[in-house]
């Protein structure tokens, strides 16, 4: 019986959806196809859609090797710039497009930005030839929960597809993954290769970038909101990157669930701490300061979705460039000057040692925060090909170098020049003592680089 139960329910859920969203009458009499709201808008980006193949430099298998990645772009005029994510165009040597018309053109990258995962490119078109398609920004505040979004792009390697959903949520916050912007999250299916292509509406415009995927349980995938990417694009443009502006703080809403703390009011919010070293904590801000004002912009942030448009606001500020934060501290309100410095970059470079069987690279402070933690300036190990002779030495990734042989390691440069030391000498002696530093604790490890891995 209840079997029969749910199949009289489920039929009567499709009559509901066919009657309403089919060509029922609405109030006013006129009839509406949805199947025709859907193929229109479909029409309108469908053809902008780009796949985009990349030859990119690898170091992660530890050896520095040429990658195959495929994802999805869209074009957004008719000079050829192109929207992705730059998880697809990181460290490519060539990035190559193909059209909706099967033409294919070279593309140019033209700026990048880890934070946001976002890149724009520029196709190699001809002076003379036919124009390219593009589609239309739209307005991602005009979206609610419930709205009909289509996800279009290139999965696992295929030239193109569609898929249809709803806007699951249109402040969606995760952390670790929303410094400086929310997401928006559809349950329109967005697979691996569908990265950088569009999120659409039913007006045929772009809404945002389709990003991160579920891989498991489905339902839910991510896109970059469109007005997020329109504030960034004239920095693409005119610098190739954002160049996110640094104070150093380290914010706190209000109403905080997650640390199970809530402080007294509505208006503000919290410094949880600064940086060392950082412009806030030169200029005198202090932990538990209440934040009420960036210059002349009010800020507050009951929840943790509030923090994205504060830390964007933060990171668009003049770099170089006093401005004044109003702080409410011991229920006296105070202002202090503080100067942004630039961010710097997110990740650290990376260098290849292959007779070693291992790549490097630099510790930074916003990419490896734990690697920081114990050494503001050095190097870790990256990548570890297995077979090898780093996996043999039980390197681990992660392992920060201290010392090789007694000479300290702090920087790529020195890596490099201990590396190339010790393959010239690698007949007399053909190992190195390396001093290591594993989860705060030192080691002595030697890395014998007699056999060659690569020759075998």
């Amino acid at each position: 019986m209840g079997s029969i139960m749910r199949v009289k329910a489920v039929l009567l859920c499709l009559v509901l959806v066919q009657g309403s969203a089919f060509g029922a009458a609405p109030a006013g009499g006129r009839e509406i196809d949805f199947r025709s709201i859907i193929a229109e808008a479909k029409d309108r980006v469908f053809p902008a859609v780009v796949f985009v193949k990349c030859i990119r430099e690898s170091h992660e298998e530890g050896k520095k090797k040429a990658q195959e990645i495929a994802g999805s772009g869209v074009l957004i005029n008719t000079s050829g710039e192109i929207l992705t994510n730059w998880h697809v165009v990181d460290k490519a040597l060539e990035v190559r497009c193909l059209l909706y018309d099967g033409r294919s053109f070279d593309a140019e990258v033209i700026g990048t930005d880890k934070d946001l995962d976002l890149a724009l490119l520029r196709l190699a078109l001809p002076p003379e030839g036919d124009p390219v398609p593009f589609a239309e920004l739209g307005d991602s505040s005009e979206l609610n929960e419930g709205d009909f979004a289509i996800a279009m792009g290139a999965p696992w390697g295929l030239a193109r597809s569609v898929t249809i959903g709803i806007i699951s949520c249109v402040r969606r916050f995760l952390q670790d993954h929303s410094e400086y912007s929310l997401w928006l999250q559809t349950d329109a299916a967005i697979s691996p290769g569908n990265s950088g292509g569009p999120l659409v509406n039913t007006k045929g415009e772009i809404i945002g970038i389709n990003t991160l995927g579920a891989l498991i349980g489905g339902d839910m995938g991510f896109a970059v909101p469109s007005d997020v990417i329109r504030e960034i694009l004239p920095r693409f443009r005119k610098r190739g990157q954002v160049e996110w502006s640094w104070l150093g703080l380290e914010l706190q809403p209000l109403r905080d669930f997650n640390r199970n703390m809530y402080f007294e009011g509505t208006e503000g919010v919290i410094v949880a701490g600064t940086a060392e070293g950082s412009p806030a904590r030169h200029a005198g801000v202090r932990d538990r300061d209440r934040l009420l004002a960036i210059g002349d912009t009010q800020v507050t942030a009951l929840t943790d979705e509030d923090l994205p448009a504060i830390r964007r606001l933060i990171g668009m500020l003049p770099m170089e460039e006093a401005v004044t934060l109003a702080l409410l501290r011991d229920r006296e309100t105070l202002t202090v000057d503080v100067v942004p410095s630039q961010k710097g970059k997110v990740e650290g470079e990376e260098f290849d040692c292959p007779r070693w069987d291992l790549t490097v690279k630099a510790i930074n402070r916003f990419d490896n925060p734990d690697l920081y933690f114990y050494r503001r300036k050095g190097v870790f190990v990256f990548g570890i090909e297995s077979p090898g002779n780093a996996a043999n030495a039980n390197l681990r990734h992660k392992d920060i170098l201290v010392e090789s042989d007694g000479t300290e390691v702090e920087t790529l440069d020195d890596v490099e020049e201990i590396y190339e030391k010790a393959l010239d000498g690698i007949d007399a002696r053909p190992r190195v003592r390396l001093t290591i530093l594993r989860g705060g604790l030192m080691r002595q490890v030697i890395l014998d680089f007699s056999r060659d891995y690569e020759r075998e």
